[in-house]
């Protein structure tokens, strides 16, 4: 049943997908083509969607026999979601935004690569185009598959009761917890010096004079850029939508003129050089220039120097970890919870294995409460930071409980309800759509009725 609960409506299995080509034929409604195990509505379940998920479940920890047929009806089922939330009006249509984050991501990943030659080998695409469709497509499933699941399960949730019935019925099939912390954190980003600042915006101002001169944006961009998203496309970001972007490159680009290039402005990221090529309602066209906001070896020095004082007035009671948390931490996703790191699953937990190297390592033989030194890090955006992590609990390794578990096993009730839901609405949804399943596939015992015999269209 474990195992079942973790494979139930996976949208982000898809992330397996570049192992495979894309299916580039046009079908008609009864074709199946090599390589297709079913067709929902107009929408496809290629054979090697289910491979990956099998390959994708197993590295999770899901047991290594697997019945295949359960891989099969969960993708038939996300696959259905699809088709039904692109009829749906109130999901809104976002192809093209997609579109345009699908180049966006093929140009993240180029800048990775020597070139582009390389990066189709390595993904095993014949060329761009192709490239670009697959990230297309898949991005399009799960915003669509996703947004469907939400509307489903809206109205989802559980009561105390409901709780306890769950956990009665299948305790003894959940999973042991293995060890686990509970941190806190409060975590700064070096400051830059004004002598640092000024060089990062004299350096744009000199890049904008080349340009005037003569140069071209896209080939300055290129050049100098340092994101990695939009440098290789000479700076250029297309159909943005209105808040999309932070506040201050948003604020500069809608201000100007089409054409026209604003003087250097600083953003979390660093500084920008923009140039608004286009705009159109909601939505405008903008090149830029970034140069990151990267902290120098004394800056990075300062920052840590600054927050050991900080953990020095912890230590000696003038003020609590939460408290300093909200007041000087940079990371807005803990500060207000007291610096606390949330785990995947939501609770305040996380497992001692899944911990970064680099926290680890300071953590290693300190004990509940104890609060590390500052240390150098990155944050999810790869930027340079300094923290100090504090021990809030430490949870040995034991046997899921209601007493001690509870809103973990609450969410896996909430989990099994929503599945529910799910699997009624797909339900309500088969009589009337059209389905064809490889006949590779007849001997599995599906729950859905997804019979072709049954099916009629």
């Amino acid at each position: 049943m474990i195992n079942k609960l973790k494979i139930t409506f996976l949208f982000g299995v898809f992330i397996m997908l570049f192992a495979t080509n894309t299916m580039k034929a046009q079908l008609k409604q009864g074709e199946l083509v090599d390589g297709i195990a079913a067709v929902i509505g107009d929408e496809i379940v290629l054979e090697s969607d289910i491979n990956e998920q099998i390959n994708y479940a197993k590295q999770q920890g899901a047991s290594s026999n697997v019945d295949k047929c359960d891989f099969l009806e969960n993708l038939l089922n996300n696959k259905l979601l699809v088709y039904e939330a692109k009829k749906d009006t109130l999901i809104e249509n976002r192809s093209a935004a997609i579109k345009d984050q699908a180049n966006a991501k093929y140009q993240q990943m180029l800048s990775q690569f020597p070139d582009e030659k390389t990066m189709l080998a390595a993904y095993k695409f014949r060329n761009g185009y192709e490239m670009k469709n697959a990230i297309e497509k898949i991005d399009t499933d799960t915003y669509y598959g996703q947004a469907k699941y939400q509307r489903v399960t809206e109205k989802a949730d559980v009561t105390p009761n409901e709780v306890t019935d769950f956990y009665n019925l299948y305790k003894s099939q959940l999973p042991e917890i293995k060890d686990e912390v509970s941190l806190a954190q409060i975590e700064m980003t070096p400051k830059l010096t004004e002598a640092h600042k000024q060089d990062l915006i004299n350096r744009l101002k000199k890049i904008k004079a080349d340009i005037q001169g003569g140069e071209t944006f896209e080939s300055q961009a290129r050049i100098y850029s340092e994101d990695t998203g939009s440098a290789s496309n000479g700076g250029l970001y297309k159909n943005i939508n209105k808040g999309q972007m932070v506040k201050s490159f948003e604020a500069t680009a809608l201000n100007l003129q089409e054409g026209e290039i604003a003087d250097p402005v600083e953003s979390e990221f660093g500084y920008h050089l923009i140039q608004l090529i286009k705009k159109s309602g909601k939505q405008y066209d903008a090149r830029h220039i970034l140069l990151k906001a990267t902290p120098t070896d004394e800056e990075i020095a300062t920052a840590k120097k600054k927050l050991d004082s900080i953990r020095t007035m912890i230590i000696d009671g003038k003020i609590t970890f939460k408290d300093a948390a909200f007041k000087f931490s940079d990371d807005k996703r803990t500060k207000f919870n007291g610096g606390v790191i949330p785990g995947s699953d939501g609770s305040n937990r996380l497992e001692r294995e899944s911990i970064p190297g680099t926290i680890s390592y300071e953590l290693a033989g300190l004990n509940k409460d104890d609060i590390t030194t500052a240390f150098d890090d990155v944050d999810d955006r790869e930027r340079k930071v300094v923290k100090i992590i504090k021990i809030e609990d430490v949870i040995p390794a034991h046997q899921i409980k209601l007493e001690t578990d509870y809103d973990r096993i609450k969410q896996m009730a909430l989990n099994k309800k929503k599945s529910e839901m799910v699997e009624k609405f797909v339900n309500s949804k088969l009589p009337t759509t059209f389905i064809s399943i490889d006949k590779r596939y007849d001997t599995c015992q599906l729950k859905g009725n997804w019979s072709k015999d049954a099916i009629k269209k």
